[in-house]
């Protein structure tokens, strides 16, 4: 069996009561990609990388499909969504992978193409999508901050009910919206979960709350379909001030069986990104080609882990 065929196969998971039919024409594949706990790469670190060579390196590597940035700066431009987006799909079925998934900046119905955007997802089979991130407004109270946001999110619910989205924010370490879990909770308790929640990211959680993040998890786990999968330690930086320090998985503070045992007592089980913070060995000075090389040891290395941490809290 050829490796994209083997890829293809696996991926799909063609015994499965939920697979479908799946036909290969030459460079191009058909099928209706699964999205429960396949493993994505986040391809923001990667996009020096065409679609064609991003999808076969990444295929390569071992992964199933690929969080993709719809975003200013990111891998498809809001502008070129409807012809570019497309094109990254198609690349991704050539070798096996889908693209269940894709980051935007979207924060408000009437952005100018937050609508493209989530049209032509839905079109192209994509599921879910990250939002772009609130800030809170200094001349606002806490609890005027978080109702102009819970408007937006209300509005944005509407919206991805529209195109069978899921729509998740992600927690991210600071301080702004969502940095507390809590806040978040109080944003999203009352929306449906199956169009607006969280993209949650246990390393974040951790860092702002080593020992609480769980009682967080807890709290949103209804609103939580797909996930950011990442490590990280406290280290110094060169002034001597505390910060947190991406590592690669397994290396660093998250305890992950903790995470992966509750993940699966909540029945969580969306897709998971894979993002590389840290540095993969990468050396943008040599030729595409040896660049992929230099950094796959690393790449492998992280899906590979991410399988044994799942496993070994299964």
């Amino acid at each position: 069996m050829k490796r994209r065929e083997f890829v293809i196969s696996t991926v799909m998971g063609i015994t499965a009561p939920f697979a479908a039919q799946v036909k290969a024409f030459g460079s191009s594949v058909v099928f209706a990609p699964r999205v429960e706990n396949i493993i994505c790469t986040f391809s923001k670190t990667f996009q020096w990388l065409g679609y064609d060579d991003l999808a076969g390196f990444l295929a390569d590597a071992g992964y199933e499909g690929i969080d993709l940035p719809v975003r200013p700066d990111g891998h498809v431009l809001p502008g070129n969504v409807e012809r570019d987006l497309p094109a990254a799909v198609k690349a991704a079925q050539k070798h096996g992978l889908s693209i269940p998934m894709i980051v935007t900046a979207i924060t408000d119905v009437a952005e100018p193409f937050t609508e493209r955007i989530l049209k032509t997802a839905a079109d192209q089979g994509v599921k879910y999508y990250r939002l772009g991130y609130y800030r809170y407004d200094g001349k606002l109270t806490t609890q005027q901050n978080l109702d102009k946001v819970r408007s937006q999110l209300e509005a944005l619910c509407r919206l991805n009910a529209k195109y069978g989205l899921h729509g998740g924010y992600q927690n991210h370490v600071g301080a702004n919206v969502g940095s507390p879990v809590w806040d978040l909770w109080y944003l999203i308790k009352d929306l449906d979960p199956r169009y607006i929640g969280c993209q949650y990211d246990v390393r974040h959680a951790a860092a702002e709350g080593i020992n609480s993040w769980p009682l967080g998890f807890d709290a949103i786990a209804s609103h939580v379909k797909h996930e950011c999968i990442k490590d990280y330690v406290y280290a110094q930086d060169n002034k001597g001030r505390w910060t947190v320090k991406s590592v690669p998985l397994g290396t660093g503070t998250v305890d992950f069986k903790k995470y992966f045992t509750m993940r699966k007592k909540y029945g969580i089980n969306g897709p998971l990104s894979i993002h590389y913070e840290f540095d993969p060995g990468d050396d943008e000075s040599l030729p595409a080609k040896e660049r992929i090389k230099r950094i796959m040891p690393a790449v492998r290395k992280e899906i590979e882990t991410l399988r044994t941490l799942m496993k070994e809290s299964s």
